[in-house]
């Protein structure tokens, strides 16, 4: 187990016991939450689900660096594979939306609707996941996204809670130094990286 610091935030789950499936875009991104639901006794599943990333060898740079960390923490790792052309025709159309805009929803839904699929087929109560925590990105958006996907499965529920609440923007900061994570300057879309 990773070590606990003093003004770690220590949260609890509004699904009482049980474990919650965590969508992952990166280890620098999903480092603290990994770390807090950890401390917190919160069980998880790492759910590696991007198929925006424009191309391979970058998909396998993001996953690897996830999963050494992920194993680090002795937490359950899933990589869904890649499938970028299924994404570039789920945001067809959008190609010029502004980066927050529809075709960001359309691929955080997507996205979000894969890890529900297997949290639901797998017996996970709720996920959540960690797009919302990059100040790149519009937690509202990311969180309504999740919310509208988990509609679509009765028993399972989006947990809304806020990462970047309670230092968790600057300990994921803090931990991607440590760690010296390959850390990327986009979100992985082709779209992004103009």
């Amino acid at each position: 187990m990773n070590k606990k610091h003093a003004n770690d935030p220590l949260i609890s789950s509004p699904y009482g016991d049980s474990p919650i499936l965590l969508h992952s875009c990166c280890a620098p991104c999903v480092c603290s939450i990994m770390e807090t639901l950890k401390n917190s006794n919160i069980r998880c599943t790492v759910f590696f689900y991007n198929p925006n990333i424009d191309n391979r060898d970058e998909y396998e740079k993001r996953k690897t660096e996830n999963i050494k960390y992920a194993k680090k923490l002795n937490i359950p790792f899933i990589d869904a594979d890649y499938d970028n052309i299924n994404w570039a025709n789920t945001i067809k159309g959008y190609e010029n939306e502004p980066e927050r805009g529809k075709r960001c929803s359309l691929c955080f839904e997507m996205r979000l609707q894969g890890t529900a699929r297997y949290a639901s087929d797998n017996g996970f109560k709720a996920f959540t996941s960690s797009l919302g925590i990059s100040r790149w990105k519009d937690f509202k958006q990311i969180t309504e996204c999740g919310i509208e996907v988990a509609k679509h499965y009765p028993e399972l529920n989006y947990w809304t809670y806020n990462w970047r609440k309670k230092g968790g923007t600057d300990k994921m900061a803090q931990i991607s130094k440590i760690e010296n994570f390959y850390r990327q300057q986009y979100c992985g879309c082709i779209f992004s990286k103009k």
